[in-house]
């Protein structure tokens, strides 16, 4: 929630700061005689932020300092009132001084001055235009009865929604079968929430069997205990809700694998037992934020329980029932994995589908099994199955209405509704109460204590990166997300949208032409794969729309971020966000507006021509913008009649957030001041080949630089099509040998007119992340196969691996210094590796990173259903997955910090900031102060020694191991990175 203290301009740190220290009379510069005491209330925390206005003459103040009596408000009016008449006020920020170990870097100060429980008071002088803004902030003060209510009935909306999913799901469902009872006639419903509520009661007869027959045993099964810390009514809404989502997204159409839907089942349960754990610790230790949350009945039912069991004065049942409520230890995925199996068990024992009557009604309804577990095989020897897996198959009738399941779909972990929880450890902070984690870790034990041994404070810059990230307010651009409502309801196809009809299948000839049939099966099984490949992406788009539709009437929304191993930054949301598709991108925007101003003008027409691409997005500025005037009535033209228009928009490489851009600038040159037009739409500056920029700065080799834009030059140089030149040129000359004494000559023919920025684009970006023969070999193939010149797929082949080799050896020329650095990197990983140790290091920004890569250890569990194998992280690492990963996992932890270290200072300067890798967001008004600013962190960044630093760090873990000398680096001057217009552009 916004405070008054957002309204103050505090001026940047280079700008003279004075600081005193509380209770001490005088400053440590003796420049302010007088102080005006105010005091402001951050209402979205119980902390308060003192924020002092000073007055930098001899004025009186209008009440003494430090006069605690007054009410805040009174001291308000009353010090606003006074400052009017001054001349040349400061700011003064507070900082509690935690501890003696308190570390403030940014000040020289006299430490021995500090001592536990003082304030630190950084004074900042500022000039006299922001003065008019006290009145401003004078109506702030009076809206924050109202954004108080307001911030509060959001909160309470958000604790719902985190804790409450399943159990409404559940009530609606008891609802409808109550409905049904009374009425004698079944509701109208859509056919997949038919479904659930056919399922819905039979399964949870079925689980409170299960129970009670489980509880009468003297010897339980392993899942008993776990089955009985949720009522039936909702542990059958997860399974349901969860077996139908798996089925939506599975790789193989129609079933998803045994081992896969167990663990998701029981993670889903575990999550939704713990969230009722922190409920009520956090209630019992007297929150005041859930004084008022309304708790379940099922919350309410223990509650009672425990009161009973004490006045039968049952202490070790109570103490029991408490342990397991509040202080639940993780249940692993061996418990998972076991109760997840048993109530799949039971919804295939519950859940049924009923075809069709036939016109004739000759014969009575089949009543068919919804779900069947069947076996499948991975290969087959002597016609007999080998190396089989299970999985669970839904019948027709299921997977008919799956396309539409995504809008009944409960998703716990939707946008939040306020600010998230600011990181303060492992486990705290994002979401209030569903479990959130600082790192997505995947069960890496090493990397997990990693992060928990380290003192606290090294992951400040972290933490507040995060806290940035997640504090950037979104909304749904309601027009952009009618238009993909109108095109998703006439089939798709266009725009990006994957086409909602399925490819049809001809029929088998008749005729016995072994070479047709043969045809016809190749053609058959292209057209299945197809189809299920598209039923996966109509799921996809659908979920993605559902949470749009939840979320489109909501003033705002936000993302609570974490980080991968390496110290990327992701939502934790997962559907709709802005780092996923195109579709996502164009529906998404600020829920702050700016005013775009002169230089948000121009840069709101670059960004249309960057997502217009098609090549425009390489031209120099001037030539964009050229490109977008040369445009104007086609953009006129979309942002009226997107859907009956021209439709120019639709042939964007991103074609919805070319569309918002359009509607944007159409908006501000159509009104009568396009400067004072407010913006809500995120401008893109995206890094180039932003992997080859961080080894280029790594090894400061001039022409490297040059290729990736670290230098200045009048229009932006182009890498991809560097290497599709030169790639290009080997190809010719190879096409000009002769077929009989080189074989790669007949290929090379074949080739040549096919060569060019796209197909060696992907390869080339991949190439500094490791990107191996085969990967490079299949993505040039898919390029090769939309230009639908080779259809014969053993040529295909045979041109995509001599492409791949070209390619890759064209790279590999021209970034010599870039694989001299990947080789040492690789080269000190295997010697750690020799040792049987992971390869560890720590981010510029204090992230400890274990490359999380070991051998792997088949664990069997008996279920009744069938055994299932689970993989472990056995005890020896894999060596060679720790050599080939470590140099594109440690360029994504630079390329982390250096996003990190950008969101903290654009934080700090009051700009807006959203981050996708090496693509940095703003307001189109804040884009010259961005790019300066991601400039300024990528010199600060590669001013550290990196590769002095990690050597090392190497040399200390493991003093008897003899590392290769760092390579040979160039003398390329880091600070011309500030000047270079098209370093991000």
């Amino acid at each position: 929630m916004a405070s008054c203290a957002s309204v103050f301009p505090v001026v940047p740190w280079e700008n003279p700061i004075l600081w005193r220290c509380k209770g001490r009379r005088e400053p440590h510069q003796t420049k302010i005689p007088r102080l005006i005491d105010l005091f402001v209330n951050n209402m979205s925390s119980s902390i308060a932020i003192h924020r002092f206005v000073a007055q930098n003459s001899l004025h009186s103040s209008p009440f003494p300092l430090g006069s605690d009596s007054l009410e805040p408000e009174v001291k308000f009016r009353t010090a606003f009132s006074h400052m009017r008449t001054l001349e040349s006020p400061v700011i003064y920020d507070t900082i509690a001084v935690q501890d003696e170990q308190a570390d403030f870097p940014w000040f020289g100060y006299d430490h021995s001055l500090i001592s536990p429980g003082k304030t630190l008071e950084r004074i900042f002088w500022e000039d006299t235009p922001w003065m008019p803004r006290f009145d401003d902030l004078l109506n702030v003060h009076e809206s924050l009865g109202l954004a108080r209510k307001k911030y509060n009935a959001l909160r309470r909306r958000q604790v719902k929604a985190e804790t409450e999913a399943w159990e409404r799901a559940a009530e609606e469902y008891k609802e409808l079968e109550r409905v049904m009872l009374e009425k004698k006639l079944a509701p109208s419903l859509p056919y997949v929430k038919s479904l659930f509520l056919g399922w819905f009661e039979p399964l949870r007869s079925a689980i409170e069997k299960d129970l009670k027959l489980e509880k009468a045993k003297r010897h339980k099964a392993a899942y008993a205990h776990h089955l009985s810390l949720l009522p039936a009514d909702k542990l059958a809404v997860i399974v349901m809700h969860k077996m139908m989502g798996l089925l939506m997204m599975g790789q193989e159409e129609g079933c998803v694998r045994v081992v896969q839907a167990a663990i998701h089942i029981g993670e889903a349960v575990e999550n939704e037992v713990r969230i009722h754990g922190y409920v009520e610790k956090t209630k019992k230790r007297g929150n005041r934020v859930c004084q008022d949350i309304i708790f379940t009945k099922e919350q309410q039912k223990r509650q009672k329980l425990v009161m009973k069991l004490i006045k039968m004065k049952k202490l070790v049942n109570v103490q029991k029932l408490l342990k397991e409520e509040i202080h639940m230890e993780p249940w692993g995925r061996d418990a998972q994995a076991k109760l997840g199996t048993r109530l799949i068990e039971l919804l295939i024992e519950s859940a049924f589908v009923q075809p069709p009557i036939n016109q004739s009604g000759d014969s009575s309804p089949d009543i068919l099994p919804a779900f069947r577990h069947i076996l499948k095989a991975v290969s087959v020897e002597d016609g007999k199955l080998k190396n089989k897996y299970g999985v669970i198959e839904c019948h027709p009738l299921v997977h008919m209405g799956l396309g539409s399941t995504a809008r009944l779909m409960v998703i716990p972990y939707l946008p939040m509704l306020i600010p998230p929880k600011k990181w303060k450890g492992y486990n705290k902070g994002g979401h209030l109460f569903l479990p959130s984690y600082v790192m997505r870790t995947h069960g890496a034990k090493d990397q997990q204590n990693a992060i928990k041994s380290v003192p606290k404070r090294q992951l400040n810059k972290v933490f507040e990166a995060l806290d940035t990230l997640g504090s950037t307010k979104w909304r749904v651009n309601r027009k952009i997300l009618q238009v993909v409502e109108t095109i998703w309801s006439e089939g798709g196809g266009v725009a990006g949208l994957v086409d909602r009809e399925d490819i049809p299948i001809q029929e088998k000839p008749g005729l016995e032409d072994s070479m047709e049939i043969k045809k016809w099966r190749w053609n058959a099984r292209k057209a299945k794969k197809a189809n299920s490949e598209m039923h996966a992406q109509r799921c996809d788009t659908e979920l993605k729309l559902s949470v749009a539709r939840k979320m489109q009437d909501e003033e705002g929304f936000y993302y609570p971020h974490n980080l991968d191993f390496r110290g990327r930054a992701y939502p934790m949301h997962s559907h709709l966000n802005h780092l996923s598709s195109d579709l996502c991108r164009g529906i998404l925007e600020f829920a702050e507006g700016r005013q775009l101003g002169k230089s948000g003008l121009c840069w709101l027409k670059i960004h249309l021509a960057n997502i217009y691409g098609g090549g425009v997005e390489k031209l120099s500025y001037d030539a964009r913008l050229t490109f977008v005037e040369n445009h104007l009535n086609n953009i006129f033209d979309s942002a009226m009649n997107p859907v009956d228009g021209k439709r120019w928009w639709i042939h964007a490489e991103d074609p919805f957030q070319c569309l918002a851009a359009c509607i944007n600038l159409s908006d501000a040159l159509t009104s009568s001041s396009p400067h004072s037009m407010i913006s809500y739409l995120p401008i893109h500056q995206d890094g180039s080949c932003n992997g080859l920029q961080h080894y280029a700065a790594l090894g400061r080799d001039s022409l490297e630089a040059a290729a990736v834009n670290l230098v200045a030059q009048e229009k932006p140089a182009d890498v991809y099509s560097g290497i599709a030149a030169r790639v290009y040129e080997i190809v010719k000359k190879d096409s000009q040998k002769d077929p009989a004494s080189d074989p790669t000559a007949s290929l090379a023919k074949i080739l040549v007119d096919q060569v060019d920025r796209k197909l060696v684009k992907q390869t080339v970006m991949t190439s500094v992340y490791g990107v191996t023969y085969v990967g490079a070999r299949e993505q040039i193939k898919r390029r090769l196969i939309e230009k639908g010149k080779i259809t014969d797929d053993r040529l295909l082949f045979r041109v995509s691996c001599y492409a791949a080799k070209v390619t890759l050896n064209a790279l590999g020329e021209m970034f010599q210094a870039a694989r001299s650095i990947m080789k040492w990197l690789g080269d000190c990983a295997k010697i750690i590796a020799s040792e049987n140790q992971p390869v560890t290091w720590t981010t510029p920004l204090g992230l400890p990173v274990v490359q999380p890569y070991r051998n792997s250890e088949r664990h069997l569990i008996r279920t009744s259903l069938q055994v299932l194998a689970l993989k472990r992280d056995g005890c020896l690492v894999a060596a060679k997955q720790q050599k080939t990963a470590f140099p594109p996992n440690f360029v994504h932890s630079l390329d982390g910090s250096h996003m990190m270290m950008t969101a903290i200072s654009c934080k700090n300067s009051g700009l807006k900031f959203a981050g996708v890798h090496d693509s940095f967001w703003t307001h189109a008004c804040d884009v010259n102060r961005m790019n300066q600013i991601l400039r300024e962190q990528f010199v600060e960044l590669y001013n550290i020694p990196i590769l002095e630093n990690l050597l090392e760090s190497f040399e200390s873990s493991f003093p008897t191991l003899t590392f290769p000398p760092l390579p040979d680096r160039g003398d390329f001057d880091l600070r011309k990175v500030l000047e270079s217009p098209y370093f991000f552009n």
